[in-house]
């Protein structure tokens, strides 16, 4: 590889060191992922916007030799686990709609924007959600021993606990909500359940602090009775596959709030689009394909683009600036410090605060009030049910692209080169016929 690269470029030693498959640091060390594309015959990212910086940013060189082998096939989700087994009310009501053949052909949903105006659709589609709603909060009261108000907007953020997906960013919003509450409790609020869930890695420090965070953020609002039922904050425990069939179906909100340029793609954020719950985001992973398909005005948008983060780098990220400039970022945070929300042990939450302050690659505060602003359309909306649910229907029906049979599609076409077959394979718990199961020199395969 070393020699193939001297070839082409023969002075430049800094191309060669860079795309070296030893790391010549300190210690050399193998470049697991320079070996995996000097390797492969095909590299693909799985959502347009990752497989763009693959190729523009972290492989850069690599794609200029070889651009032919870098690809995009973006995520998908299968309908079968996403809509028909978690979401039967849903998958009916559509089904009734526009026939059952969508369940192989996910396209097929563009049909149900023939309905958007239909005032029985609408109706029967905000029913089916609030049925959902009921079931779930039922669980909750069941298995939290807490009381849900099912009307309530359930807004919800379930992925893996990380810092570039900024459930702190939501942490911040839900300490703002409770702070506007406390301060004029007889002014209108739309009454919310924000649901965090997600599990940190074993070594992961900071991760652990901020589901720490979340539950004593929990602990105050849930035990206020200035705030009474308009606001409640339940972490999910253990949250995993069953779990997430039971809460994607309920969702309103879908908070996918990566900083621009982070997430690769995401599935969580299909998920919760197939079954009818609005998007809160910013432009990464697979949100970007998301807004193209059903138009950006049909998810709240907000925040720094790709672009805009990488000028942010140039200039230096100062995280002092944004807690100077705006009051109410500056109370949740100087809440945090002062042990309100920890008050056996002020101190809990130091490391959080200076990670905030002095480490923070994902950029939380820059966000932040273009965050809350953005959350205030979504209250707007959400009191306009008729207007809610059209945007509902609209994005239900952009979301054919996102189907798991249509990314298998394009790895078999595109990558492994192979053609689709009506040969029936037995499942793997059912044994084979022992002459299949022969290799061809007659042995036992």
């Amino acid at each position: 590889h070393r020699q193939h690269i001297a070839s082409l470029f023969p002075n430049d030693v800094d191309r060669l060191r860079r795309m070296s498959l030893i790391e010549e640091g300190g210690t050399k060390r193998i470049n697991m992922a320079h070996l995996c594309i000097v390797g492969s015959h095909a590299v693909n990212g799985v959502a347009k916007i990752h497989s763009e910086i693959v190729k523009t940013q972290v492989f850069e060189d690599f794609a200029a030799l070889e651009p032919e082998k870098f690809q995009n096939k973006t995520n998908g989700i299968t309908p079968r686990r996403w809509l028909l087994l978690c979401n039967p009310g849903l998958a009916e009501l559509i089904a009734e709609k526009i026939g059952e053949d969508y369940v192989r052909d996910l396209s097929q949903l563009t049909k149900l924007h023939e309905f958007v105006d239909d005032d029985l659709f609408i109706r029967e589609v905000a029913k089916v959600k609030q049925e959902n709603k009921v079931k779930f909060a039922l669980y909750l009261e069941k298995e939290y021993k807490m009381k849900i108000n099912p009307s309530s907007m359930f807004d919800v953020h379930v992925k893996r606990i990380h810092e570039y997906k900024r459930q702190l960013m939501n942490c911040l919003h839900i300490i703002t909500m409770y702070n506007r509450i406390r301060r004029d409790p007889a002014k209108l609020f739309v009454p919310r359940t924000v649901i965090i869930g997600g599990k940190a890695a074993p070594g992961y420090h900071m991760a652990k602090m901020i589901i720490k965070l979340i539950n004593a953020v929990a602990q105050v609002v849930n035990n206020d009775p200035i705030v009474g039922s308009k606001l409640k904050v339940i972490f999910l425990e253990n949250y995993r596959v069953s779990l997430a069939e039971k809460v994607i179906p309920a969702t309103d909100l879908s908070e996918q709030i990566s900083t621009a340029g982070t997430e690769a793609s995401g599935t969580g954020n299909m998920k919760f689009m197939l079954n009818g719950a609005l998007t809160i985001g910013t432009m990464d992973g697979a949100n970007v394909e998301m807004a193209e398909e059903a138009g950006e005005e049909n998810l709240f948008i907000f925040g720094m683009r790709v672009e805009d983060v990488t000028e942010l780098d140039k200039e230096g990220y100062n995280a002092q600036e944004y807690y100077d400039r705006l009051p109410e970022l500056k109370q949740a945070i100087d809440q945090i410090r002062s042990g309100f929300f920890s008050p056996k042990e002020p101190d809990l939450f130091k490391d959080v605060v200076n990670m905030l302050f002095h480490h923070d690659r994902f950029k939380v505060f820059a966000d932040y009030e273009a965050y809350v602003k953005c959350q205030e359309k979504v209250s707007e909306l959400y009191l306009n049910s008729k207007a809610w649910t059209k945007m509902v229907i609209r994005n239900i029906a952009a979301a054919g692209k996102f189907s798991s049979d249509r990314t298998i599609k394009e790895y078999a076409r595109d990558i492994w080169h192979v053609e689709p077959s009506d040969l029936k394979i037995p499942p793997p718990n059912e044994p084979r016929d022992a002459a299949e199961d022969k290799t061809p020199n007659g042995t036992a395969g």
